[in-house]
């Protein structure tokens, strides 16, 4: 049921070692991996967990593997945003685009369909940003990290923010709207 006192005398100092330096390296590899997350963020922190994981319980992973293994992990993290920040053609590959889902109060059926969105999930995504009425909705866009934006009218006659929102044309004669 237990292994030897000196397996769980390891496995104390080896997590709490982990611990420090997992918080050390976070703190250096920025803000961005902790923020809302990506495909690539997901997968390097589900990555983390595991070397944490191998670290407690294996008695072959080392500590200093694991640190290693951790700090490679934000090396390539880093190197992959440095990337993606100067190159378009990085960028797209790595990052999904905004969707437009509802455009002047209108749903737009093939967007929720693609994006595997309902429209109870655009409908609580507008009544949480206190708004009533569908009608009184100029947008609705699926962001990249899967959130929603509702803006509830336009401010100005500049439509800048939605120059990177897939299914959104500027001069609004191609939107087909269901």
């Amino acid at each position: 049921m237990f292994n030897s006192l000196s397996y769980l005398f390891n496995t104390a100092i080896v997590g709490i070692l982990a611990y420090i330096g997992v918080i050390i390296l976070l703190r250096i590899s920025g803000k961005r991996t902790l923020s809302k997350w990506n495909s690539f963020d997901f997968v390097v922190t589900i990555a983390f967990g595991s070397i944490l994981a191998a670290m407690l319980l294996s008695s072959s992973t080392s500590l200093a593997q694991g640190l290693l293994g951790f700090g490679l992990l934000v090396f390539f993290q880093y190197l992959l945003t440095w990337i993606a920040a100067r190159s378009s053609i990085i960028q797209k590959l790595i990052k999904a685009k905004p969707t437009l889902l509802l455009y002047q109060g209108k749903i737009l059926d093939s967007a929720i369909k693609n994006e595997r969105v309902s429209e109870g999930e655009i409908l609580a995504a507008i009544r949480a940003n206190g708004i009533s009425a569908i009608e009184n909705v100029e947008a609705v866009v699926l962001e990249t990290d899967g959130s929603f934006s509702v803006i509830q009218e336009k401010q100005s006659n500049s439509d800048s923010a939605f120059k990177d929102v897939q299914g959104y044309n500027s001069n609004l004669s191609n939107l087909i709207v269901s």
